[in-house]
């Protein structure tokens, strides 16, 4: 309905001429090549997570973390292995996701937890670690955008020293993190996270009650070191160069040929078993692959709308200087919602944040932390967010219950950091 109606404005209110541009909307995304990857990598982690659980993986990881080494015992201990596992893989928010849901799911299913409290810690760690470790395709983006803004003239110096200098004013991202561990270790269930759904532990058959930890651990290692290795190899040996979506594609792709033959050769599974929940895992995700494919488009159409330049136009000169980056927080946030995209709005926005800021004579590294922050913001409470979708279907819950459960504990990291852009402002003009 989104997209009808935002193409129908754009088509000048004529019923025929917009039902023609929504199909050459989703015409384009399908020929576009990483948007069929994303759609394949959502489809194929359901064959692989459906695959952890049927061998037994699941159970092993249990038993292993659980019995045999004590280290979750308890509902804080059961989310801590997947808040830890967001702070470590920085490489690329989708992997971190996944790794962090697959490694939360049966602990939280053991311990009572919802699915939605996993949901959270995992898009709450993801988003924010990538843009405060920017050795990834966060920080090629925004190195790119910075060097536009010292080609233009407009600052002067190395795009990796004004990078630092504004992801040190990545305040969201800080007090996400802080949140979400205060949260988890003190067990906070604010707003609708109280009444969220909590998931049975599923009854799979295998052949030992316990499994075996590598059946899931073996998994994590290959998409972890895989993603690496073809960021590398995608970017001819720069990692901020390289191709996210190609990377996880491909490294799915040879996940599942490797744990094919691991499993026969464990004899964790038969060859029909795993062909049989492969595709069982696949079926479960073509409604999350749906869901993206409206994403995309309907962040398309508010792009070709030029909604963030509208919203940017009521940033102007009669703004304090003081107040400035708040504003420039408050604004990318919005953008980044209603587009669902952290990434888009830094293009939109650092080119317009910079400018305002040397003409009101206002700190540009602020007002870049405040873009950064603005833009993982609103793309981590935005429902059309890939990874607000991507999470939700690494822990198992639907994107409606995470988007609405996740926003109390959002808007209280965004309450204070856009009281520190202000304070900052205030301090540093």
């Amino acid at each position: 309905m989104a997209v009808l109606a935002g193409e129908f404005i754009i088509a000048g209110f004529h019923p025929i001429d917009a039902l023609v541009l929504t199909a050459e909307r989703f015409g384009g995304l399908l020929s576009e090549g990483w948007v069929l990857k994303t759609l394949a990598f959502a489809i194929m982690v359901g064959s692989v997570m459906a695959l952890i659980e049927r061998s037994g993986g699941v159970d092993g990881l249990v038993h292993e973390l659980s019995v045999k080494r004590s280290w979750v015992k308890s509902k804080r201990g059961a989310l801590m292995p997947s808040f830890i596992a967001g702070i470590i893989v920085f490489i690329e928010s989708s992997i971190t996701s996944l790794v962090a849901g697959a490694i939360g799911r049966p602990f939280c299913d053991r311990y009572g937890i919802s699915r939605a409290k996993l949901a959270f810690v995992c898009d709450s760690t993801s988003a924010p670690v990538c843009s405060l470790i920017p050795l990834n395709g966060w920080g090629a983006l925004l190195l790119g955008l910075i060097g536009g803004q010292i080609t233009a003239g407009l600052i002067a110096g190395e795009s990796a020293t004004w990078l630092l200098q504004a992801v040190a004013f990545n305040f969201y991202a800080f007090i996400a993190l802080i949140v979400t561990f205060v949260a988890v270790w003190f067990e906070l269930d604010i707003g609708p996270m109280r009444h969220a759904t909590i998931t049975p532990p599923p009854t799979i058959e295998c052949a030992d009650d316990r499994g075996h930890f590598s059946l899931f651990l073996w998994p994590m290692v290959w998409m972890i070191g895989g993603v690496i290795a073809f960021m590398f190899a995608t970017g001819d040996g720069n990692i901020f160069k390289g191709s996210g979506s190609t990377s996880i594609f491909y490294t799915l792709i040879i996940t599942l040929i490797l744990m094919w033959g691991y499993y026969r050769y464990k004899n964790a599974i038969t060859s029909h078993d795993f062909f049989s929940s492969s595709l069982q895992g696949a079926k479960s995700m073509a409604p999350i692959a749906a869901i993206l494919l409206f994403a995309f488009a309907i962040g398309g159409v508010s792009s070709d709308m030029e909604v963030g330049k509208y919203l940017a136009s009521f940033i102007g000169s009669y703004l304090p200087s003081a107040y400035l980056a708040g504003a420039i927080f408050v604004l990318g946030a919005i953008i980044a919602f209603a587009t669902g995209t952290s990434w888009g709005t830094f293009s939109i926005m650092l080119p317009i944040a910079v400018p305002l800021a040397v003409g009101l004579d206002a700190p540009v590294a602020l007002c870049m932390g405040a873009v950064i922050s603005g833009g993982v913001f609103g793309d981590h409470c935005s429902p059309i967010s890939d990874t607000t979708i991507i999470s939700a279907m690494a822990s198992g819950c639907s994107v409606q219950e995470h988007t609405k459960t996740q926003l109390p504990y959002a808007l209280i990291a965004a309450g204070i950091s856009f009281i520190l852009f202000v304070l900052f402002g205030i301090a540093l003009t």
